[in-house]
């Protein structure tokens, strides 16, 4: 049986950021499947940048208020929901006053990265994991774009592979030029820790952890994995290949939704 269900986690979508080709397949990928008539949802964080009203964000009460605890402390986690204009396709974005609403992308007003950008990611990685359990919603492909999303693989064959919501999906992960200057650490190590999750997973990868360690991360507990663009880090192309994964090399715009439904059927288990 083909894959029929994805779950789209986004770093980046348009027409909610500035166009960049993340945002811009952050929309278009969705749409493309969408049309091939498959299900799906789509994520992606409530950057401070965000303009709410224009975009017709509110929040989904029933979905939120629910307190994850990073590094020992709690955070509570907020829901909010648009459309795309002039499509079908709904966008949830994971909100959180202290790692989003006062804050921008990657990088401050002065163009700075932020310190905790890895403890951003693990809190949006788990809230949406946790959303779509309350949605009682069963993706059988999962699939990942940008650094923000580089936790979720290994949550996902990890601390919720019990999860009937996540029990036999398959996780594709993108990988993008864009990259994270600032070293991760000790933050991310602490704060990656729940349930079954130690930090002591991460002991194979170097001591600073740093953006590539970051991305052999996601790689490692995927399925598959989409080169996007000619300015990816070779090792991380050369990590994938050695590990023995499906690798699809981005294809032009008109052929995306043949290309990636080739694909996921081959990660799902079809096409072989």
């Amino acid at each position: 049986m083909n894959a029929k269900k994805v779950l789209f986690i986004n770093q980046e979508i348009a027409p909610y950021v500035s166009d960049s080709e993340m945002a811009h397949l952050g929309r278009h990928v969705p749409q493309v499947i969408q049309e091939k008539g498959y299900e799906i949802r789509t994520f992606m964080p409530k950057w401070g940048n965000i303009n709410e009203r224009r975009g017709q964000l509110h929040e989904v009460i029933r979905l939120s208020r629910m307190m994850l605890i990073i590094d020992e402390t709690d955070h509570p986690l907020i829901i909010k929901v648009a459309s795309i204009p002039s499509t079908r396709i709904q966008v949830y974005f994971i909100d959180n006053e202290d790692y989003f609403t006062k804050r921008l992308m990657a990088k401050d007003e002065n163009g700075q990265e932020y310190d905790d950008n890895g403890e951003r990611a693990i809190f949006f990685a788990r809230g949406v994991l946790e959303t779509v359990k309350k949605l009682r919603w069963t993706p059988d492909i999962i699939h990942c774009q940008g650094w923000m999303c580089s936790a979720i693989p290994l949550y996902i064959k990890t601390a919720y592979k019990d999860e009937p919501s996540f029990a036999n999906t398959k996780v594709v992960t993108s990988l993008f030029s864009e990259k994270l200057t600032k070293n991760l650490g000790d933050d991310f190590k602490r704060s990656i820790e729940f349930r079954d999750v130690k930090s002591n997973l991460l002991d194979k990868y170097s001591a600073d952890f740093g953006f590539t360690d970051l991305e052999k991360l996601a790689i490692d507990y995927s399925d598959g994995v989409v080169n996007v663009g000619g300015d990816i880090n070779a090792e991380l192309v050369k990590y994938a290949t050695e590990k023995g994964l499906p690798i699809l090399d981005s294809p032009k715009d008109e052929e995306i939704a043949e290309s990636y439904e080739k694909f996921y059927d081959i990660i799902y288990g079809e096409g072989k």
